[in-house]
């Protein structure tokens, strides 16, 4: 029993120290030199190589003018001229090196320069670990790939990766743009670059800061999340998620998306956006709305869509499908919107109402028309079936004025002058000083002027062809105090800048303002790296051919 216990545990330390061996560090191999020498004096337990020396190590062969070869310790110290090269992607050059055939690292300085098929890195000094291939420095370097030049205080690059990671004042510049950083992750192959923290992108055309984004410094098209937006020289568009491609200067918004017109005072809001500067056109949906500046007041428009075209001086606004517009003192519906600020014309297409104080006008076609000069509405005209209602202010009754077309003009913003033509008819509540109702009168006419006051009838002038009665409330029947076509909808009326929305949107972005603070509130991590990051050396596979198809037609 001794002896079988004494052999198992000889066969497992056997078993341990061929383990050793096999883990042990290979030997440096001195493949050339001119000379040689043994100087125990000045260089104890050194060889001193001296010319065109060539040393290999497991797969990485160095050479140099003069080296300290330290066999004992599998050391090398190397002078002038210093090369390492691992297999036919990397080479490293500086004027002193050192390298460790035990733990297999290599230390470079003295305008140390490194080399790959994709990048060249500049520095003072550089660290090279063999065993996770990884290069790292923290003295200023410079690496240059093709188009882009970078610079940083320290960095590491990850040799199988072949991905520069950059945590310090790191300036990426291109013909095109200046990128800057203190969170850089580039990668050399593809120039794909992960920027996370405060960085921006500067060019002559826009601004750009993000807190986390990706960037294809090849194709120049962009991914952005976190605090980003891009700033025009005129406009600066922001959003949960920015897509942006340089080449074609498109970029699209999504979710809490927010487009300020920095000359005009403008803003659109919705949840998607596409913005094409070089058309000079707009596109916002899913709660779009445009908010403008008016007489020191602002005018809300909505629609399911917003297209905003032209350029500055030159701008068209277009709203689709349901839109809804409100001010202060106005507000209104219409089917579609086509606002021209070159000509300053508003028009209200299919179906439009407006309420004006208390005063609701509804016709064919509605035209608000505004001064360049002021800035102010100027005037407004409704074209085909004009009807003007408004309740009578103490009783149950409507005052009405219904003809062709209506010419009305503002004054300080507000409704101040109208004008009625063509086969005009009117009733109107007419009270004393007392606000006592004495009587109803109904008139025809081929026009009627009406001066308004605080956003009330202060005089009615009826024109040519009057023909006018008054009546007693009690012999005026119910069904002849409307004119014919009266509609009231009060119960319609947006008299709130949240009434423009329907209730659908309403709900809609609820939740995704919810999605927006959930995610701004997640701790802030750098983006994950993409597929087409990852594989991008990696050769497509080849399509398979359709051997059975071939045989077949051969046969036929």
């Amino acid at each position: 029993m001794k002896k079988l216990l004494f052999f198992i545990s000889f066969c497992l330390l056997i078993g341990s120290f061929q383990g050793v061996l096999a883990q042990a560090p290979k030997k440096i191999i001195v493949e050339n030199s001119d000379f040689s020498d043994v100087n125990e004096v000045e260089i104890p337990g050194a060889l001193l190589l001296t010319g065109n020396v060539k040393i290999n190590h497991d797969g990485v062969v160095l050479t140099c003018n003069k080296a300290y070869f330290f066999q004992k310790e599998n050391y090398i110290k190397a002078f002038g001229n210093v090369q390492l090269v691992q297999g036919d992607t990397l080479f490293l050059n500086s004027k002193y090196a050192e390298y460790s055939g035990n733990v297999k690292k290599a230390f470079a300085t003295g305008n140390a320069i490194m080399t790959s098929p994709d990048a060249t890195l500049q520095t003072d000094t550089i660290n090279f670990d063999r065993n996770v291939q990884e290069v790292f420095y923290n003295t200023k370097g410079t690496i240059v790939n093709k188009d882009n030049t970078l610079v940083s205080k320290s960095g590491r690059y990850y040799v199988a990766q072949k991905k520069f990671q950059f945590l310090t004042e790191v300036v990426l510049t291109n013909p095109k743009y200046v990128m800057k950083s203190n969170h850089l992750d580039y990668y050399s192959n593809s120039g794909h670059s992960y920027l996370f923290g405060p960085s921006t992108i500067t060019s002559k055309t826009n601004y750009i800061y993000t807190e986390n984004g990706f960037y294809d410094t090849k194709k120049n098209m962009a991914h952005f999340l976190r605090k980003s937006y891009i700033k025009y020289d005129d406009r600066r568009i922001e959003g949960d998620s920015l897509f942006y491609n340089r080449n074609t200067e498109f970029a699209s918004a999504t979710r809490n998306v927010k487009i300020t017109d920095s000359i005009n005072k403008g803003i659109v809001k919705g949840h998607y956006a596409e913005l094409y500067k070089l058309k000079d056109s707009m596109f916002v949906t899913k709660r779009a709305v445009a908010i403008n500046l008016v007489e020191k007041d602002s005018v809300y428009i909505h629609g399911k869509k917003l297209l905003v075209t032209g350029k500055e001086g030159e701008r068209i606004i277009r709203a689709f499908n349901n839109v809804r517009f409100y001010k202060i003192d106005m507000s209104g519906k219409c089917d579609s919107l086509h606002s021209n600020s070159k000509i300053a014309l508003t028009k209200l297409i299919g179906n439009p109402i407006l309420w004006n104080a208390e005063s609701q006008i509804t016709g064919t076609i509605m035209h608000l028309i505004g001064d360049n000069n002021t800035r102010k509405i100027d005037s407004l005209k409704v074209l085909g079936n004009t009807f003007i209602i408004s309740k009578d202010t103490l009783g149950t009754g409507y005052n009405q004025v219904k003809g062709l077309n209506l010419f009305g003009k503002f004054r300080d913003g507000k409704l101040h002058e109208i004008d009625v033509i063509k086969n005009t008819e009117v009733i109107y509540y007419a009270r004393n000083k007392e606000n006592e109702l004495v009587s109803i009168d109904k008139s025809v006419s081929s026009k009627i002027n009406l001066i308004l006051e605080n956003n009330a009838v202060n005089t009615l002038t009826l024109f040519k062809n009057v023909q006018s009665d008054s009546y007693p409330e009690e012999e005026l029947p119910e069904q002849d105090r409307k004119l014919k076509g009266f509609i009231w909808r009060g119960d319609e009326r947006i008299r709130t800048k949240d009434d423009i929305f329907p209730p659908e949107e309403n709900e809609l972005n609820d939740k995704l303002v919810k999605e927006g603070k959930a995610e701004d509130a997640k701790p802030n991590v750098p983006m994950k790296v993409r597929k087409e990051t990852l594989n991008y050396d990696k050769k497509k596979p080849a399509a398979k051919t359709n051997t059975t198809t071939t045989k077949t037609k051969a046969k036929k």
